[in-house]
């Protein structure tokens, strides 16, 4: 965990152990809240003779410990790691695990950049590998000691001896992959995990990256008042996730707490969180195409595989044919999970649908009103770089293109105006960071020439000079934008012909295009695809 300094060690001792011992007065948690204390361990306990400092194990009291599974950093073992899970097995102590997040060394890319389930042709596909190679070992460590924790919390915090590069918004950018990366290792291992950091730290290590639906175990490091632990309960996180545990430490001892009413118990295994996806709506890391068939008005999800195809489409809906509007935003209400945006035919309502995570539905929510004035709804990610999803609209009877800035919790902030003249473009779509640059960025298809326009985010809120990424776009009656399709963490894009011949077209991740391939027939049944 976080290196300790000497100062206020005797200070910061007591009055752990005082609240340990509750012989200190502190906020009282509500009554249905018990809270719960235990510790977290690793190889700092180990004796001298293997590399540790022979610090204390827990004690009796102790309701549950949180075991370290490395020596500090990725792609290394806790040498203390058999003797910690048989202490805790012996002792009957609830336990979790955790496991270090770092930049990899240009060794460790070289050897694990393949070692993962994208595909290793670009840096942002290598850099995500590393760091699901980092789950993997750390499951492997799990597995060798026959140790199965309910959750394995990511470590992300500064390591002097491994730092992660962080002084540009593109360094920050990378170091996310990696984090991506530990938790689909983690979740293609079987276990639910969380993120343990502190606000300074999260913020330059990853530009203070919102991820709501992922636990949150928050330190408050040594102690400056006695109840400064608890209060990382109550105050918001570093990543805006919720709370579970919150910690606190001396230069003997790391400290944590429950944050009630959570008592301990198995997590669920949260949703993915793909950087700059809109569309991964069931949940499993590789993002996805909706579909209303036209005949039916039945909506259907086709799954991608994360290599450029999809499964076979499955019926997640009835009775879509109510709307004239459909979009994917992203995870618009905040709790973690894709949402699709819809817009009521008959009444220019604008309907939330809040999805679950893994391919169903939550009660939609109203969201809007008169939304009939536009003829374009289009959901772009984060467009003004606030960390939350917003929604970019076309206004009909002016050709203004609106901001509407999500505010996070399935609401809005007020809007803004963005641009003017965009009544030339019949189709608007949003792929994400298409040129590389980290700033969401809108394709637009020009009506009288079939030209496709790429208008550049400056990512807060405004454009760059628009560029000609291609002509002929004329010849597809829909153009689709799903986010990295094939698996490169590059954003793609699929047209369909009037025959219904569906097309992926890779992006290079700097604004132009890779070969083009057929993905698909049949899809002229189908509309809107998104």
């Amino acid at each position: 965990m976080i290196t300790r300094s000497t100062s206020r060690l005797l200070v910061g001792l007591l009055a752990s152990l005082a609240l340990i011992l509750g012989l200190m007065p502190v906020a009282a948690p509500s009554a249905h809240a018990a809270t719960m204390y235990g510790h977290d361990i690793s190889w700092p306990q180990c004796p001298a003779s293997v590399g540790g400092f022979g610090l204390p194990l827990p004690p009796a009291t102790s309701q549950f410990v949180i075991v370290g599974l490395t020596k500090g950093l990725p792609f290394t073992e806790n040498p203390c790691l058999d003797s910690q899970v048989k202490w805790a097995k012996t002792n009957g102590k609830r336990a979790h695990a955790y496991a270090m997040a770092a930049f990899p060394t240009s060794l460790q890319l070289a050897t694990y950049r393949a070692q993962g389930p994208w595909t290793s042709s670009t840096r942002a596909g290598q850099l995500s590998n590393v760091g699901y190679a980092e789950a993997r070992f750390a499951a492997a460590s799990l597995k060798r000691v026959v140790f199965v924790p309910s959750v394995v919390w990511i470590d992300v915090e500064p390591r002097p001896a491994q730092p992660w590069p962080a002084s540009t918004k593109l360094q920050q950018r990378e170091n996310r992959y990696i984090i991506e990366g530990m938790m689909r290792g983690l979740r293609d291992s079987g276990f639910a995990y969380g993120l343990y950091s502190f606000d300074a730290g999260w913020q330059s290590i990853t530009g203070s990256w919102r991820l709501s639906g992922v636990p949150v175990w928050a330190t408050a490091g040594q102690l400056d008042y006695p109840a400064e632990a608890l209060d990382r309960c109550r105050q918001a996180s570093f990543s805006g996730g919720r709370v579970y545990l919150a910690q606190w430490y001396d230069d003997v001892r790391d400290y944590d707490l429950t944050c009630g009413p959570y008592a301990f118990t198995p997590l669920p295994i949260p949703a993915s969180t793909l950087t700059g996806s809109t569309a991964d709506f069931n949940g499993d890391w590789d993002n996805d195409v909706l579909a209303r068939v036209t005949a039916t008005a039945e909506m259907r999800l086709y799954a991608g595989t994360g290599r450029g195809r999809m499964q076979a489409g499955v019926r997640i809906g009835t009775g879509w044919g109510v709307f004239n509007a459909l979009e994917t935003p992203g995870d618009f209400s905040g709790d973690g999970a894709l949402d699709v945006l819809a817009r009521e035919t008959s009444t220019g309502y604008l309907w939330l649908y809040r999805g679950t995570g893994t391919g169903g539905w939550l009660p939609r929510i109203r969201v809007g009103s008169g939304w009939n004035a536009f003829n374009a709804i289009v959901g772009p990610g984060d467009f003004n770089g606030d960390q939350r999803v917003d929604i970019l609209a076309r206004e009909a009877s002016t050709g203004f293109l609106w901001l509407y800035p999500g505010n996070g919790a399935g609401g809005w902030l007020p809007r803004i105006r963005v641009g003017t003249g965009w009544s030339a473009f019949n189709t608007l779509v949003g792929p994400g960071d298409f040129n590389g640059d980290g700033a969401v960025d809108i394709l637009a298809r020009e009506t009288s020439t079939g030209f496709l326009w790429l208008y550049r985010g400056t990512g807060t809120g405004g454009w760059l000079p628009r560029i000609r990424v291609g002509s002929g776009w004329n010849a597809f009656d829909a153009i689709i934008a799903p986010g990295d399709f094939n698996g490169d963490r590059t954003a793609d894009v699929l047209a369909r012909t009037g025959q219904g011949a569906l097309w992926l077209y890779p992006g290079s991740g700097t604004g132009t295009w890779v070969t083009r391939v057929q993905v698909g027939i049949g899809w002229q049944g189908l509309s809107p695809i998104f």
